[in-house]
């Protein structure tokens, strides 16, 4: 201990123990180590975005559809509101008569129909 002071021991015992604990630390292999984290993360953000734009391309197809029940549900009101003016006049037989005419074919005695044949 010639020549040496306590301060000097002291901060080689420091480095020693800096050094010691480095090299006694190994390295922990986990099983979540950074590339395996960064590609789950890849892949969600992957899997997020394609169902993001799939359910806004079926809501799309939906307010297509909602669309085309609303203009159904005003042409079938139109048609009742039709039936109703029919059922309150009290004249049925008016109504009937264009039923068979127009629905099922019918035609008077003595009406002639001519159908065209050719088509081009």
């Amino acid at each position: 201990m010639k020549g040496r002071t306590w301060q000097t021991l002291a901060v080689r015992k420091k480095k020693k123990t800096k050094v010691n604990l480095k090299k006694n630390k190994p390295r922990k292999k986990g099983l979540f180590n950074r590339k395996l984290v960064y590609a789950a993360a890849t892949v969600s953000v992957i899997v997020c975005t394609v169902l993001f734009i799939t359910t806004l391309r079926d809501c799309r197809i939906k307010d297509d559809e909602a669309k085309l029940i609303e203009e159904q549900i005003k042409s079938y009101e139109k048609e009742n509101e039709e039936l109703q003016k029919i059922l309150d006049s009290d004249d049925i037989s008016e109504y009937m008569e264009k039923v068979a005419l127009e629905k099922y074919g019918y035609a008077y005695p003595d009406e002639r129909r001519f159908y065209e044949t050719s088509r081009d």
